[in-house]
């Protein structure tokens, strides 16, 4: 998968997702199928002098790694642009880099302010962090805070590369768990909600992640995300399956399901179920289950959605997942009739 401003992700072995979480994730899917696909470049792709298609020499990088600590200002800036693009494309130049020291100074740059070098060296962390060895360098130099400063503070091309960045960190499980204790999920939630699309998206994705923790759901629904969630099932944003996918996760807590319900999720689950993609229709068909089983009310007012043909057709031709869902629902709503039934005897 190509992304053209500086965003490729190597995405780490599938994990098998766990029954309560969507398995529409990005991680183990891929991010093209969540639904993330390359942007258009924001900087030129090569500057007068840039090598960033060419294996670097290890003497540049020295250099650069030296700038990067120059007391002048478009020293430094110039400096991270040309790691930033050396470390685009080339999985060996992102190695050199990392032994070369660049990534602790990166870091102390990202709390310069919304600069342009502070949206170079966000960008070249990202970069350097599809790497896996280097994720944990990044990490341990520790640029979770300082990313967090970004992601409140930068620019918008700055904020969403963070985004992209601590979600690349949050493939690490224990940084799922300590991302999950910052301030980084309101930050995110709060980009979900006022971002561009691009920045939505690597907010979405970076919120998928971390909800793959059980206790960083509730922390995320806390945040206000459900009611920005459920904005963007407008099938004419174009996030409705990023948004049903993440919705899916946070309907297995309680508040989740309190939250989309109060928020109106209910009838946009059963347009996504009715109309969408197979795995919106899927983890729609999900998240329904997940409010059917917390909540009679909430059975009810899925049932009035008009929801049992769409899911009668799901259990015939969705995905084995989907399949399995649409029955469960339906055979909710037998249960729930019968016990109201038997409750007028």
């Amino acid at each position: 998968m190509s992304r053209s401003d500086d965003k490729t992700v190597v995405l780490p072995a599938a994990q098998s997702p766990s029954p309560n979480h969507s398995s529409f994730s990005p991680w183990s899917q891929g991010c093209s199928n969540y639904g993330y696909d390359g942007h258009d470049v924001r900087t030129p792709s090569s500057t007068p002098g840039s090598r960033s298609d060419d294996p670097a020499d290890y003497s540049l990088v020295e250099r650069l790694v030296d700038d990067l600590k120059s007391p002048d200002e478009e020293v430094r800036a110039a400096a991270a642009l040309e790691l930033r693009l050396l470390a685009r494309h080339s999985a060996d130049n992102r190695i050199l880099i990392a032994r070369c020291g660049a990534i602790p100074p990166l870091v102390s740059l990202l709390d310069s302010g919304p600069t342009q070098t502070q949206e170079h060296a966000v960008t070249a962390l990202l970069n350097l962090s599809i790497n896996n060895r280097n994720k944990v360098a990044v990490a341990e130099a520790g640029a979770v805070e300082p990313l967090i400063h970004v992601l409140k503070c930068g620019s918008m091309v700055a904020r969403e590369n963070a985004a992209a960045t601590l979600s690349s960190l949050a493939v690490l499980e224990e940084y799922k768990i300590r991302i999950g204790r910052t301030e980084a999920v309101k930050a995110l939630v709060d980009l979900l909600g006022s971002g561009n699309l691009r920045g939505k998206k690597d907010a979405a994705t970076a919120l998928f992640s971390l909800s793959i923790i059980h206790e960083n759901k509730a922390r995320i629904v806390q945040a206000g995300a459900v009611r920005h969630l459920v904005q963007l099932m407008d099938p004419d944003g174009g996030m409705v399956d990023k948004s049903v996918a993440l919705v899916a996760n946070l309907s297995t807590i309680s508040e989740g399901c309190q939250a989309i319900a109060q928020v109106g999720g209910i009838p946009l689950l059963v347009e996504v179920v009715e109309a969408g993609s197979e795995k919106g229709k899927e983890n729609a068909a999900s998240a329904l289950l997940q409010l059917c089983m917390n909540n009679h009310k909430f059975c009810s007012l899925v049932l009035q959605e008009g929801v049992v043909p769409p899911l009668i057709a799901l259990s015939h031709s969705g995905t084995p997942r989907a399949k399995e869902k649409a029955q469960q629902i339906l055979s909710q709503f037998r249960c729930q009739r019968e016990g109201n039934f038997g409750r007028r005897r």
